[in-house]
C-alpha cells in the first residue's frame, strides 16, 4: 500500500515595515511608475524571503491491494492575521473538516511531522515543484526549522515520490504556446470537468484581503477545495496518461 499526501499553500506578503529602507529599496528598484511599483508590490507573496504562509491545506489518501484509493483524512492549518503565539485553536470548517488555527511556525512544523510517520509519503501537487515546495524548503530555513525531507531532491525532468501534474500535464514542458503550453490550475481543472476551486467567490488574489479581514476559515475552505480538485485532476491523469 502506498500513501499519498496532497497538499496546498496560500501565501501573503510580510507587513511592508518588517523590511529595512535597503530591503524595500531592492523590492522597488527599477520600478518608476505607481503600476510598476504595484505589480513588485503584488509579487512579494510570491517568494518565502517577503510573504508568509497564511494556510496549509492536506489530504491523505491510501491504495489498498485492490488497486482503489482509501480516504484518510483532510485538514487545514490556517494562519490567523497577526496570530504570534504558540497556542492551537482547533474548529470545524462548514465541510466538516478540521481546521487548527495556529502561527506560521506551527503550520510548517505540523507539516515536517508528517514525514517523519511517513518517510515514503507519495506527494501531488500542482506546480509544486516550482513553488510549494521551494517556498516550504526556503521559509523553514527562515524559520530555524529543519526539513525532515528534501522536497527538492532529484532533477527538473526525474524526481523521487512527488507527482507534480503541472509538469505531468504539460510533459515537461516550459512552453506557453502549443500542444505542450502551460495553462493555470482553474483552466486545467475546468477542462477536465473538475469543479474549479475558484468557483465559490475567492481566488489566490483575494487572499491577502481576507487574511487581513481576519477571514481565515475561508481561506482554509478554498485551499482545501484547490486540495480536493488536485486530487481529482491526479485520478484523470493516472487512469488517462499514466504508464
Amino acid at each position: 500500500m502506498e500513501q499519498y499526501l496532497i497538499y496546498d499553500i496560500e501565501t501573503v506578503a510580510l507587513p511592508w515595515e518588517s523590511f529595512s529602507e535597503s530591503q524595500q529599496e531592492y523590492i522597488l528598484r527599477n520600478a518608476e511608475t505607481e503600476a510598476e511599483k504595484e505589480k513588485k508590490l503584488s509579487e512579494m507573496a510570491l517568494s518565502p524571503l517577503t510573504s508568509q504562509i497564511v494556510c496549509l491545506g492536506l489530504q491523505m489518501m491510501q491504495s489498498n491491494e485492490a488497486g482503489n484509493y482509501e480516504f484518510i483524512n483532510r485538514v487545514a492549518y490556517s494562519n490567523k492575521n497577526q496570530n504570534n503565539n504558540e497556542e492551537t485553536e482547533q474548529i470545524k470548517l462548514s465541510t466538516g473538516d478540521d481546521c487548527y488555527i495556529c502561527s506560521e511556525k506551527k503550520i510548517i512544523e505540523s507539516f515536517w511531522k508528517i514525514f517523519k510517520k511517513y518517510p515514503n509519503i507519495h506527494l501531488i501537487t500542482f506546480n509544486g515543484r516550482n513553488f510549494d515546495a521551494p517556498y516550504i524548503m526556503l521559509r523553514s530555513a527562515l524559520l530555524a526549522i529543519k526539513p525532515t525531507r528534501n522536497l527538492m531532491a532529484g532533477t527538473k525532468f526525474s524526481y523521487p515520490l512527488h507527482t507534480d501534474l503541472a509538469d505531468q500535464l504539460s510533459f515537461f514542458s516550459g512552453s506557453f504556446y502549443g500542444a505542450t503550453k502551460r495553462f493555470n490550475f482553474d483552466f486545467y481543472t475546468r477542462a477536465f470537468g473538475i469543479t474549479s476551486p475558484k468557483s465559490e467567490g475567492i481566488d489566490g488574489s483575494k487572499v491577502a484581503e481576507f487574511f487581513h479581514n481576519n477571514r481565515y476559515t475561508e481561506i482554509a475552505e478554498y485551499c482545501l477545495r484547490d486540495v480536493v480538485a488536485t486530487w481529482e485532476l491526479f485520478l484523470k491523469w493516472k487512469e488517462f496518461l499514466y504508464f
